[in-house]
């Protein structure tokens, strides 16, 4: 979760204080931004969870209620849906928290659960994109082999091993964040005390954060390694596979000699790669910030400074905006590019069909390769 009060240890503030340890400090702030901005960015977030939730339920809805829907690539697109809509029910404590980040009153439990739902469900969704490219480019480079290879079955099943490697992999969040407090007392005569010598302003520190354990054993660091790891080496694949994709598609393009059934499933698979890859676009550009900022904030603790931690601070902050982005995003661009998703979308909502039926579906191609998935959003 890429918000810098919980994860970013720099952004305590207990760091923060007067280093020469005078009586008169100052209390803690609520938050760390400035009014109109946290107002700003809650109006996004929350036209982003309107968005996003109507979206990607209609998107599980669709898939699950339609049965020319449920191709092998759907089923991909339908498990990314069910990540997000688990990513948008962690948005209200991650609000909470920017506005109010001490103290947590919601627990230790709450503070690690929603931090671990929000880590395994972007790795869920990454591993789904990245296997998702691979059908793809199985269905397209060696038709033959992936006919054979991907069946709706074998896909739920590798869809269940994504998410548990996704599970397991998040699951150090548990030992990485909890609710900690500062430890020191503050003594100012301007502030009311309580009986032991703390301002009743500043009493309840508490804050759901990074531990002091994750810092001090090298977890932290780890978790960082990690996140990057699945985050670029993906990347790196996706990069290959489309390249390699659209080689192919391109060298095919170019035969005189292809027949009409042939052509046709080109122009639907050029149509589909070209729907993941701006899935994939967006997903790439909604992440790389957060891992700027990050890289941002281990440059400053390794070597302090106010402008690292500045610049750290508010690529995290964009870093929400565009996490919630990424969750709502997906609907909008099959909407936007599918017509048999705005087709289906239609016959959800009640609303006759407009558009004619442009082709077959794969099943009444037999004999040339054609996969079941090959015909998709």
């Amino acid at each position: 979760m890429p918000t810098c009060p919980g994860l970013s240890p720099n952004c305590s503030w207990e760091g923060s204080h007067n280093a020469s340890g005078s009586a008169e400090l100052e209390l803690p702030p609520l938050s760390y931004y400035s009014i109109p901005l946290l107002a700003a960015i809650t109006v996004a977030c929350s036209v982003l969870f309107t968005v996003g939730v109507v979206g990607n339920v209609m998107t599980i809805l669709v898939v699950s209620r339609y049965r020319d829907m449920r191709t092998t690539t759907n089923l991909y697109l339908c498990s990314m849906a069910v990540s997000d809509l688990f990513i948008f029910v962690c948005m209200p404590l991650d609000l909470y928290r920017m506005w109010r980040y001490r103290p947590w009153r919601f627990g230790n439990a709450l503070c690690k659960l929603f931090q671990f739902v929000s880590e395994s469900c972007t790795y869920s969704t990454i591993l789904c994109i990245t296997a998702l490219s691979v059908e793809r480019y199985l269905a397209i480079c060696f038709p033959l082999r992936a006919k054979a290879l991907v069946t709706k079955r074998r896909v739920r099943a590798l869809i269940l091993l994504l998410w548990t490697v996704s599970l397991l992999s998040a699951g150090p969040v548990f030992l990485m964040v909890g609710v900690e407090q500062d430890s020191m007392p503050l003594t100012n005569p301007t502030f009311e005390m309580n009986e032991s010598g703390w301002p009743l302003e500043a009493v309840d520190t508490r804050e759901c954060r990074m531990t002091q354990y994750a810092v001090e054993s090298g977890l932290m660091e780890a978790m960082v390694w990690l996140s990057s790891v699945f985050f670029f080496m993906p990347v790196f694949c996706l990069t290959v596979l489309y390249g390699l994709i659209g080689r192919r598609l391109w060298l095919r393009h170019r035969e005189t000699t292809i027949n009409s059934r042939v052509a046709y499933r080109d122009k639907s698979n050029r149509q589909t790669i070209k729907m993941l890859v701006v899935v994939v676009l967006a997903f790439v550009l909604c992440w790389l910030p957060f891992h700027v900022g990050r890289y941002l904030q281990f440059r400053s603790l390794d070597a302090p400074s106010p402008l690292l931690s500045l610049l750290s601070e508010y690529c995290s902050l964009v870093s929400v905006v565009l996490f919630y982005l990424s969750a709502a995003i997906n609907p909008i661009l099959y909407n936007t590019m599918s017509w048999k998703y705005r087709s289906a979308a239609a016959r959800l909502f009640g609303v006759s069909e407009s558009h004619p039926q442009r082709g077959r579906t794969a099943s009444t191609v037999k004999g040339e390769g054609w996969t079941e998935s090959t015909v998709s959003f």
